[in-house]
């Protein structure tokens, strides 16, 4: 479980998703705003835009600035993953000023980033894609941070290099990467391969970010191990032991 640091200058501010503070140290004020940092100079329809940009990508209405106020140094900031995974940082300066994301992957940012909405043009990336019509856009020229499960891994296409991926794999691409759905080749591949009936098809230029555990493949293994109960639950706690049922039947988890 990871968690970013960030040191504030006096007058220095950084925003933050709703929930995801860690700690913060003296003389650092925080302020909930509708939508964005960014958003919070443009008046009333500017903060009403922002906050409907968020809650369509999923996201709280609400995001959290965290102002220093020190006058005799820096002062520091943490903000927390919310789940098991890696964070990663976005320099927009470096990468055209925009990057586009699934919806729950933003975490932190530089006060002046803008969050806005990426709609999917095509109908198969919307139905297939794994995040729907709509994708996190990031705007501006500061830094960014990034959180998705298990390893993050940044791939560089040249021009029209392809590369294919599972759906709920992918994490988010700069805006030149064309993003398209295919369908797994073969009949029985695609029933019984168990890697779902779509992939994602990326075609160069530009950076993806991919991720090696995607939080729903995460949950849906917990799920499935986990005990029976009358309310729901899994296949058993003990799936991968011979007595497993046994045990369960001599421990009372079963009536």
């Amino acid at each position: 479980m990871q968690f970013v640091e960030v040191e504030l200058d006096p007058g220095e501010a950084a925003m933050g998703e709703a929930g995801s503070m860690f700690y913060m140290e003296a003389d650092i004020e925080m302020e909930t705003i509708f939508g964005d940092g960014s958003a919070q100079q443009t008046g009333l329809m500017g903060k009403l835009l922002g906050a409907g940009k968020r809650l369509l990508t999923g996201e709280s209405l609400f995001t959290t600035v965290y102002t220093s106020k020190a006058s005799d140094g820096k002062r520091k900031v943490a903000f927390a993953a919310p789940y098991p995974g890696k964070i990663i940082p976005i320099d927009l300066s470096q990468i055209g000023g925009t990057f586009i994301c699934q919806k729950d992957a933003f975490l932190c940012a530089a006060k002046g980033v803008s969050l806005g909405i990426a709609f999917q043009r095509k109908l198969g990336v919307g139905f297939f894609g794994g995040e729907g019509f709509i994708m996190q856009k990031l705007e501006g020229d500061g830094m960014a941070f990034l959180h998705a499960g298990g390893t993050m891994h940044r791939r560089d296409l040249k021009p029209r290099e392809v590369l294919r991926v599972d759906t709920g794999c992918l994490v988010g691409l700069q805006p030149s990467v064309e993003y398209d759905i295919k369908m797994v080749p073969g009949i029985k591949t695609a029933l019984f391969g168990g890697e779902g009936l779509f992939f994602a098809t990326l075609r160069g230029p530009g950076f993806v970010m991919l991720q090696s555990l995607p939080f729903a493949r995460l949950a849906s293994r917990i799920f499935a191990a986990a005990p029976m109960s009358k309310g729901g639950g899994g296949s058993g706690g003990e799936q991968g032991s011979i007595l497993g049922g046994l045990g369960s039947i001599i421990g009372g988890d079963r009536d």
